[in-house]
């Protein structure tokens, strides 16, 4: 049994426990994470890798703007993969434009840089964008990319490092006891672990601690389809590019004076309505282009019934959408994948505390890359009662 007592047991090693972590060593306490696999392999490392308060409601841009800064001063200090080549909204039609205009002067109100770009503007900037689809932009300069098949595992290695995070990884923890001020964390590895916190950030991870909480919860699980390209030679494509169905689908357009009128008018029939399929292109450090996503959803209790197959139907599909958007040097696919993410149905996260010293954090949604940072200085601040 381990005799050490730490500050805080972080149960997941995903971005959002990741930064939990962060938060707690930044503020001088000890901290071990505890991971189930050898590294996290869920939807930390599944997404985009873009980093867009842009396309946040107003509560969580705060978070995500902050979360910019942090990912800037971590990124000043060691590689992280940060890149600061801004994101841009590409309008395809008048009601996007709208939009875009409105999103434009609140982003004005907020304080947050953006700017109205021409179809011209547009053009030369994205290599390949095709001239009848951009109706004009609108760019967000402050805004930047990561891979995230790297950027957890290099925010991790910084933290062992430079903090002395404690990283117990192939260990799947089974029951959290607490007894007063000591929270005993059980593995089936057989060993103990004794802290004064506890913060259980594991994801769409329903099974293993308190089933019967997220199974009587509004939690759902949500299955993401994306595909990325060989490498583009000669083509660059900067930072991270959102479409006119991202424009339509995104919280922070809903905050838009005509964005109800203008959803009003869609065709509810639609393939990209029953796939909740948006179009994005990100284009990785290789050169190779991220293409994606779907959405398809199941409750917490239900989360198998999404299964593992990849549906081609569905990707073939988002290829034909992105082919009326860019011309790429090469559409030939070097890999296509899944993954899936926890969020809440009525909720913005889910958070329960038990026994005043156990803190379930996890339904963060789409937002994790984005607004993790931020919104975990937060909830540190919180959980420690400061």
């Amino acid at each position: 049994m381990s005799t050490m007592k730490y500050d805080l047991i972080v149960v997941g090693g995903g971005i959002l426990g990741t930064f939990h972590a962060y938060h707690a060593l930044m503020a001088g306490r000890s901290v071990a994470m505890i991971e189930r696999d050898h590294e996290p392999m869920s939807a930390t490392v599944r997404n985009f890798g873009q980093v867009v308060p842009s396309g946040m409601d107003a509560k969580w841009q705060k978070y995500g703007r902050r979360s910019l800064e942090i990912y800037k001063d971590i990124q000043a200090k060691t590689d992280i993969s940060i890149r600061q080549n801004g994101s841009i909204y590409i309008a395809s039609d008048e009601e996007e434009m709208t939009l875009i205009h409105e999103l434009h002067q609140i982003n004005q109100v907020n304080g947050y840089a953006s700017q109205l770009k021409s179809p011209t503007e547009c053009l030369e900037t994205y290599q390949g964008l095709k001239a009848d689809y951009v109706k004009g932009g609108l760019f967000f300069p402050d805004e930047v990319t990561v891979e995230p098949r790297v950027a957890v595992h290099q925010i991790r290695a910084y933290l062992i490092e430079q903090y002395g995070l404690q990283y117990l990884s192939n260990r799947c923890v089974t029951e959290i006891e607490s007894a007063s001020d000591n929270q005993w964390v059980f593995c089936n590895s057989g060993e103990v672990f004794m802290s004064e916190k506890v913060v259980v950030c594991t994801g769409s991870d329903f099974k293993n601690l308190y089933p019967k909480l997220y199974q009587e919860s509004d939690l759902e699980v949500t299955k993401l389809q994306m595909m990325q390209t060989v490498p583009q030679r000669n083509q660059f494509i900067p930072g991270s590019v959102l479409t006119g169905l991202s424009i339509r689908r995104y919280e922070s357009f809903s905050e838009c004076n005509s964005y109800a009128a203008i959803k009003a008018k869609e065709d509810p029939q639609s393939k990209h309505k029953e796939w909740g399929i948006h179009i994005l292109f990100k284009q990785a450090m290789d050169g190779s282009v991220i293409i994606g996503d779907s959405h398809e959803y199941a409750d917490a209790a239900q989360a198998d019934a999404l299964g593992f197959d990849i549906n081609q139907e569905m990707n073939a599909y988002m290829i034909r959408l992105a082919k009326e958007i860019f011309d790429l040097e090469s559409w030939e696919l070097q890999r296509t994948w899944f993954g899936v993410y926890s969020q809440c149905k009525n909720k913005d996260v889910f958070e329960h505390t038990i026994d005043q010293h156990i803190h379930i954090v996890t339904g963060i949604g789409g937002k994790g890359m984005t607004g993790s940072a931020g919104f975990a200085e937060e909830s540190i601040r919180r959980i420690f009662g400061e």
